[in-house]
């Protein structure tokens, strides 16, 4: 399933709420894109959302067994070390 997922894709929670934009993937997670990074001390920090929440690849949609509020509780910032 990773291998159909690709760069600028939309990633939607189970709730179809949009959770961010796929940069790439990097080992077991995706990595967003910075402009889905927040706001204040995590601006400009890529995040990322476990693998293992993907429900489906459907056209240019990556979507999500959880909802989009708790998708966001997955991400991990990255601390500039490859996956």
């Amino acid at each position: 399933m990773t291998a159909n997922i690709r760069e600028h894709m939309d990633i939607i929670g189970a709730d179809g709420v949009h959770v961010g934009t796929v940069d790439r993937v990097e080992g077991h997670r995706i990595k967003l894109t910075k402009k889905d990074s927040g706001e204040g001390s995590h601006e400009g920090h890529h995040h990322y959302i476990s693998i293992g929440l993907v429900a489906e690849v459907e056209g240019d949609k990556v979507r999500l067994s959880a909802n989009a509020d708790v998708a966001v509780t997955f991400e991990e910032e990255g601390d500039g070390k490859p996956a």
